[in-house]
């Protein structure tokens, strides 16, 4: 009975208590409002892509609860931008309630048509504001946006919505395979990439059997989700980027990146496929490129023999893949001046034989986003089938000459040999980190480093002094181990000009730069 009773008055307490509660009658707004920022800023898109959403806090500072007359966007329902109020989506609303000493969420987005509207250098700036209440109560928050026009290439849907995949010879017998792989040929007026405008590639951009695909100077490619460009038998691909002599906007370098501008996405590895060159593809070619925050930043197959090399790469740096930088597979490569940084297994791997020379490059990996199975560099001679039997094939040479080998991890280099083929390789003039610690290779004579015919004037766990690793500034400092250390050095003959067009010394710096006096 006694808990009855006091329930009853516990009750009839709180409906008297909130009977009397004066929180609830809203007071008109007086314009007190105050923000999270003066100006959202919706980072760069391309015409026709969604942006991501921005937010806005509105604080109520005020000891009253408030209802804001009316919430817009200035250009009403014309504005190109969609918000969001207290899960409300709309363009304009009216008595937006507000506690005292509470605040509430915007959500900001759009999408926009570049095309109705006339611009300069293929880009427009597109304002609009926010406004809170009117006359003098009225306050404001600009939103503005970059929007860019680009060239999108992207496969075809049929009536089911079923997208178009590719059809090519994929073993090599001449005859045509069907594949799951998404995406299309390019046509003929498609083979030329050019710098007048961004290029949006969704799915795998293909370049047809005896087809040339050429990307000019200050080309800029923007890959959506599970996309890249794929080259086919007897097709090619050249990349003929070219120095910038304003390093900060790399204007003649070719950037290979995905289709998120914001800078949330800079740096996330796997945010596309790969270029893919195909077995049967020849004489392909990148100068003067940055690919950036790929799966496999460029994957070559097979044609280890051939005169002039699969893939011949200069001048060029492949940071943030999440699982190689480059992967070979019983291919041929040369590489000159490429910076290798950040990759969730091998910054380099040539696999499955082949033929790989390398030459003042820095293959280096400070991968941070998770546990890595594999070293920087990488190289073997087999390959472990789906049934797990293995196959061999001949590593005919893997030369690496002037080059930093090393990572934030111990040891960054391994070579792994099954026996039946060729394995040849050897280190000259190399800065390389490999500590045994465990003497796990103690009986491994594939790591005598006495053996002049493996390594000749290496250098071990000595600093190399990169400038900022954690953000792919590899550029050497002068405290480097890898300054004047080897003595004379005749493979920079080929090579007379480091990555920033710095001339070489009679004693060159080993990996792809000459080495700079870093600003306190």
């Amino acid at each position: 009975m006694k808990r009855s009773l006091y329930f009853i008055i516990t009750i009839s307490t709180l409906i008297l208590w909130s009977s009397c509660r004066k929180d609830f009658d809203f007071q008109p707004n007086v314009g007190d409002l105050t923000f999270s920022k003066d100006t959202v800023y919706l980072d760069t898109v391309f015409t026709n892509i969604g942006s991501s959403t921005y937010n806005l806090k509105v604080y109520n500072r005020s000891n009253d609860d408030i209802s804001i007359p009316t919430l817009r966007l200035s250009q009403g329902e014309a504005s190109l931008y969609r918000l969001n109020v207290d899960g409300m989506s709309g363009k304009e609303f009216q008595n937006v309630e507000l506690l005292a000493k509470d605040s509430m969420y915007i959500f900001i987005e759009t999408t926009f048509d570049i095309q109705s509207v006339v611009t300069a250098n293929n880009q427009f700036l597109y304002t609009d504001a926010i406004e809170f209440d009117s006359g003098a109560n009225l306050q404001k928050v600009d939103v503005v946006t970059l929007v860019k026009d680009a060239v999108f290439i992207y496969p075809n849907r049929d009536t089911e919505g079923i997208v178009e995949t590719l059809t090519f010879d994929v073993d090599g017998d001449g005859v045509a395979d069907e594949t799951n792989v998404k995406g299309r040929f390019l046509k003929n007026n498609e083979l030329t990439f050019t710098n007048e405008k961004p290029y949006v590639i969704y799915g795998y951009a293909a370049v047809g059997e005896n087809k040339t695909l050429t990307i000019n100077a200050g080309a800029r490619v923007h890959f959506h989700s599970n996309s890249g460009i794929l080259v086919t038998k007897n097709a090619s691909l050249k990349v003929n980027g070219q120095f910038s002599t304003d390093q900060t906007t790399m204007a003649n370098e070719v950037i290979f990146e995905s289709d998120r501008l914001e800078p949330l996405f800079d740096n996330i590895p796997g945010q596309w496929g790969t270029i893919w060159l195909f077995q049967g593809s020849k004489q392909n070619s990148i100068n003067f490129a940055t690919i950036k925050n790929a799966t496999i930043g460029v994957l070559a197959e097979n044609n280890p023999n051939t005169t002039i090399p699969k893939l011949t790469i200069k001048n060029s740096k492949i940071y943030n893949s999440s699982n190689f930088g480059i992967l070979g597979r019983a291919t041929s490569i040369t590489a000159e001046n490429v910076v290798f940084n950040s990759a969730g297994q091998a910054a380099f791997a040539g696999t499955y034989g082949g033929a790989y020379n390398l030459t003042h490059c820095t293959i280096a990996n400070y991968w941070n986003n998770s546990f890595r199975q594999f070293p920087a560099l990488y190289v073997n001679n087999f390959l472990v089938l789906e049934d797990e039997s293995v196959v061999t094939n001949a590593l005919t040479e893997a030369n690496f000459n002037n080059c930093i080998i090393y990572g934030n991890d111990n040891p960054e280099f391994l070579v792994e040999q099954e026996e039946g083929e060729a394995f040849n390789f050897k280190f000259t003039n190399c800065l390389i980190r490999f500590q045994d610690t465990n003497n796990r290779f103690a009986n491994d004579p594939n790591y005598d480093f006495n053996n002049l015919a493996l390594y000749e004037n290496v250098v071990f766990n000595q600093e190399p002094d990169f400038m900022d690793p954690a953000k792919n500034k590899m550029v050497i400092g002068q405290e480097s181990a890898a300054i004047n250390v080897i003595g004379n050095n005749p493979f920079s003959n080929g090579v007379p000009f480091d990555i920033l067009n710095v001339p070489r010394t009679a004693l060159p710096d080993l990996g792809a730069y000459q080495h700079v006096v870093f600003e306190e």
